[in-house]
């Protein structure tokens, strides 16, 4: 049987679902209040921007693996059962999802029931004395489990900060080859504004006159591939400054802008995907899909 011939066999045995939607209007834009698209045009995910039955129809048949990443050091472990509840109502429901929490306090990680083809997967981690340092040694951490673990169980990597719950569909509208989210006290400001690492002599800097949009460290990923590159290039020029006695800003998140400016992701999450309801709602948010717990935070980095 020619090439030609087996090729026609195999889409003929492929059943596609049939999805009734409707036709898209090439002369409506979906929205016209915010920026839906970058210089790069990589697409700027909103609320009204795409249609989430097609999506998962497409990623129900590639049969799709999605991991999410958070970090409960010490104190922080009181936030997992919160996390975990709100991630099963609304985060990548009907796909299979692995939760890996990292903890240097296995015992105090509560065991939550999780709908079919999710689990939870605990490893523990050292402790750290400053809260700085488990920000910035999540880097090395990621990276290291992304060459040894996740690129043999899932496909995408979704790394965020466990001090968060979920109030809002978060779905496979935000996968793709590398992504991050706009930070939520960035929005709108005009660069120079951006808290960027400003001194020279870190391997984080970026000038006054650079830089496309302030992106946030609790939410951030895409391929295995491409969060082992990010979190490699991070991790090695955190340590590079670490002996140069520099430490950024911003720490992790410095220097995950710095890696955003010249290895631009392919898609961007915008402030639905991570919001703090201390900055109100805005007419632009329609939609707070992950929202900040409210705590005192010296009582829980102390």
């Amino acid at each position: 049987m020619s090439q030609g011939a087996h090729a026609l066999d195999l889409l003929r045995d492929l059943k596609l679902p049939r999805i009734v939607y409707n036709h898209p209007d090439t002369g409506k834009p979906q929205r016209t209040d915010v920026l839906l698209l970058s210089p790069w045009l990589a697409p700027i995910v909103w609320n009204d921007t795409y249609n989430l039955d097609i999506l998962n129809a497409q990623l129900a048949q590639r049969k799709v693996r999605v991991g999410i990443t958070v970090f409960a050091i010490k104190k922080y472990t009181v936030f997992v059962s919160t996390f975990v509840d709100t991630a099963e109502k609304y985060f990548m429901v009907g796909h299979k999802v692995t939760y890996y929490v990292f903890t240097d306090r296995v015992s105090d990680i509560p065991m939550v029931e999780l709908a079919e083809g999710r689990q939870m997967v605990v490893l523990r981690v050292p402790t750290y004395q400053r809260w700085q340092d488990v920000t910035m040694r999540r880097m090395e951490m990621l990276r290291d489990y992304s060459r040894q673990r996740f690129i043999d169980e899932v496909d995408y990597l979704v790394c965020v900060d466990v001090d968060m719950r979920f109030s809002d569909e978060v779905g496979v509208e935000i996968l793709s080859d590398l992504f991050g989210t706009l930070h939520p006290g960035m929005y709108g400001l005009p660069r120079e504004s951006y808290t960027y690492e400003r001194s020279p002599q870190s391997e984080a800097y970026i000038p006054l006159d650079e830089g496309d949009f302030y992106y946030a460290g609790g939410f951030f990923g895409g391929n295995i591939e491409e969060v082992y590159k990010l979190t490699n290039f991070c991790h090695n020029a955190m340590m590079t400054d670490k002996a140069k006695n520099i430490e950024a800003i911003w720490h992790d998140e410095s220097y995950l802008n710095k890696f955003f400016l010249y290895h631009k992701p392919t898609k961007i999450l915008s402030p639905e995907y991570l919001w703090d309801d201390m900055f109100g709602t805005p007419a632009f948010l329609r939609r707070r899909r992950f929202l900040a717990v409210r705590k005192n935070h010296n009582e829980i980095r102390n």
